[in-house]
Parts: structure tokens; sequence; C-alpha cells
């Protein structure tokens, strides 16, 4: 059997990335709501996680860019 506990460990960083990034948002007032993590890049012995930003409003997302320039 395949030692998972490399992988467990990249999984666990991406989902503190993606509640970190969430939280930075919220402080700045922006909500994506389907802010998670891709399930296809968490697929496999050798998982390479990727936080998918998912969509939003067009509103949304010149808040966030505003918010960026910022």
């Amino acid at each position: 059997m395949t030692e998972r506990t490399p992988a467990a460990g990249k999984i666990r960083d991406a989902e503190q990335a993606r509640d970190e990034l969430r939280a930075a948002l919220k402080e700045s007032g922006i909500t994506l709501p389907s802010l998670t993590l891709d399930g296809v890049s968490l697929a496999g012995d050798f998982p390479r996680p990727l936080v998918d930003l998912g969509r939003c409003t067009p509103d949304v997302a010149r808040r966030l860019a505003e918010s960026l320039r910022k």
C-alpha cells in the first residue's frame, strides 16, 4: 500500500491556503461562494492540490480587482 502521509500533508496545506484566502477576502467584504479545492487535482497517489476560485458575479470580480489594486 502506498504511504499517504505526504499526500495528506499537501491536501491539508491546500485547505489552509484556501481558508487563508477566504478569510482575507472576507476582510475586504468579498465572498467567492465556489471557493474550494479542485477535486480532480486531489485524485491519485501523488495529488497536486489546486485551489479553485470558482465563479462569481461581475460585481464581485470588479470588487476583487479593486481590492488587489490597493
